[in-house]
Order: structure tokens, then C-alpha cells, then sequence
């Protein structure tokens, strides 16, 4: 079984910073893209950033283009967003998302159960 467990949220100021974490666990042989969601209270789920298995970021939402930084440690299965100049706007439970997933001779998509960020005026 594959899992993906998020974790470095909280509560942080307007113009703070976090850096999430989202670590894969499991029979993994290989994760291609890993992705990077949130979801505000009363909207819908939107990405937020892309990367690549060859560390290629190939996409990022446009209001938190030149703020946020995805990047991720192939040996250890992780994925990480680097969330700098916070908005108030940005408060949200940010999802990992793992759409191709080869573990035990199978593909698996798979999420993690979300961390929550907090971002105060």
C-alpha cells in the first residue's frame, strides 16, 4: 500500500513563510509527476503546482507564481512546496497528489489527507 502524508502547515502571518512537505511511503519503484493542490473553505480543489519525476516544474497557478516553489528528493519519495509572501488568500488545505505511482508491478493515483494552512491579515 502506498500512502502520502503531508505535514509542515500552520498558522503563519501575511508576507510569512512555509515549507510543506509531502513524503510517499510504500513498495514505491518509481512516482512520476507529483502535484500540489488546495482547497479554501467553500471552493473547489485547484492545482497549484507540477513537477516532473526529472524535477521539471511544469506548472504553476498564476496568483502564487514567483511566491511558491515546488521541488522534490526522488531518494526519498518527497515532495516539497516552498510557500514564501503568504496572502490571507492563501489559506487553504493544500492536498499531495501522486497520479502515477508504479509500486508492485501496478500504477496507483494517490493522495495524501492534507495539511492546513492558515494565513492571517
Amino acid at each position: 500500500q502506498v500512502q502520502l502524508v503531508e505535514s509542515g502547515g500552520g498558522l503563519v502571518q501575511a508576507g510569512g513563510s512555509l515549507r510543506l512537505s509531502c513524503a510517499a511511503s510504500g513498495s514505491i519503484f518509481r512516482i512520476n509527476a507529483m502535484n500540489w493542490y488546495r482547497q479554501a473553505p467553500g471552493k473547489q480543489r485547484e492545482l497549484v503546482a507540477s513537477i516532473t519525476y526529472g524535477g521539471i516544474t511544469n506548472y504553476y497557478k498564476d496568483s502564487v507564481k514567483g511566491r511558491f516553489t515546488i521541488s522534490r528528493d526522488n531518494a526519498k519519495n518527497t515532495v516539497y512546496l516552498q510557500m514564501n509572501s503568504l496572502k490571507p488568500e492563501d489559506t487553504a488545505v493544500y492536498y499531495c497528489d501522486a497520479p502515477d505511482v508504479v509500486a508492485n508491478g501496478r500504477y496507483l493515483a494517490v493522495w495524501g489527507q492534507g495539511t492546513l494552512v492558515t494565513v492571517s491579515s
